[in-house]
């Protein structure tokens, strides 16, 4: 199913695209457009996880790493019965995180400098094992192949005021609307199934690392932290948003068009509601992840890195 969503997605993207081109360029700008799309489809279908990364600066984190990053991802990537995937580190003090790559073959998960600091190391567990769901269940290809459209319209929207083209057909006022309404209807694409994976990722991470409170720790402080502190990159590129395992834009106005998360307080409810007893109808989970790669820590508001 991660693979039809990813071609329907894909499909939608390339006929906005096309109808963004017909406006600026008519029949001949369509075609364009479709040329194009068809491009962009097959190389970001091979390159959009290094595209995204790059544009966060992220840096690739080798095994045997001072904290213990790398060991711990390994970990919970054999608690999910998935291969090895990358891991990297975003210099930023925001905390947030998410995950990237075409297929769980070649995925990577990144999370950031902010995130290592404000976790304890078992709710950096939760995290770590969410992005691994998104892996897990395909979200990944969905999510990179989205940001890549996303921005790609938005840029092509904006090129439309400086065709006589969209002038001439639309005029000044529709040329305006047009801007400001394609990256609209790109972010409208992204919102169509960004509620039910994260909420499904949720619970998957859950099961993977054992202990649903790790996730829900986890979720709380990194709203509080994306609310006050800035990430410079995500602002730069809000068509990445989505991707984000909490929505790290909030510096400018234009950034409530990419609100795609559903709200924190909703999947901490949803977390805390899978720690039920099973005769209750709560939900069984996996074998929490190994005690050697997420030490106990006997004060909770202990933050990192860990001592």
């Amino acid at each position: 199913m991660g693979y039809v969503k990813t071609a329907m997605l894909m499909a939608a993207m390339t006929a906005l695209f096309m109808g963004v081109g017909y406006l600026i360029g008519g029949s001949g700008g369509a075609v364009i457009a479709l040329v194009v799309a068809a491009a962009m489809n097959a190389f970001t279908w091979w390159n959009s996880d290094r595209m995204v990364l790059r544009m966060h600066n992220a840096q690739p984190v080798a095994a045997g790493d001072r904290l213990g990053l790398h060991a711990l991802t390994m970990d919970l990537a054999r608690n999910a019965g998935l291969p090895a995937p990358a891991v990297y580190l975003i210099d930023t003090p925001q905390p947030n995180a998410f995950a990237t790559g075409r297929n769980p073959a070649n995925a990577a998960v990144a999370v950031t400098a902010g995130l290592i600091h404000s976790l304890t190391r078992e709710e950096l567990a939760g995290v770590i094992a969410h992005e691994l769901a998104h892996i897990r269940n395909h979200d990944t290809a969905i999510m990179t192949v989205t940001a890549t459209f996303a921005g790609a319209i938005s840029m092509l929207a904006n090129f439309a005021l400086f065709f006589g083209g969209s002038r001439e057909r639309l005029g000044l006022l529709g040329t305006l609307l047009m801007m400001l309404l394609a990256p609209m209807a790109a972010a409208l694409v992204q919102m169509a199934i960004s509620r039910t994976r994260e909420y499904a990722a949720d619970k998957a991470g859950a099961e993977i690392c054992g202990q649903p409170l790790w996730l829900a720790s986890a979720l709380e402080k990194i709203a509080m932290g994306a609310a006050r502190i800035d990430n410079h990159a995500a602002e730069r590129n809000p068509g990445t948003a989505h991707m984000f395992i909490i929505n790290p834009l909030h510096a400018y106005k234009h950034d409530s068009l990419f609100a795609t998360h559903p709200a924190t307080e909703n999947r901490v409810a949803a977390l805390r509601a899978m720690t039920v007893p099973r005769q209750q109808g709560g939900t069984t989970l996996n074998r929490p992840v190994s005690a050697s790669r997420v030490p106990k820590t006997r004060n909770r508001k202990q933050s990192g890195p860990w001592g």
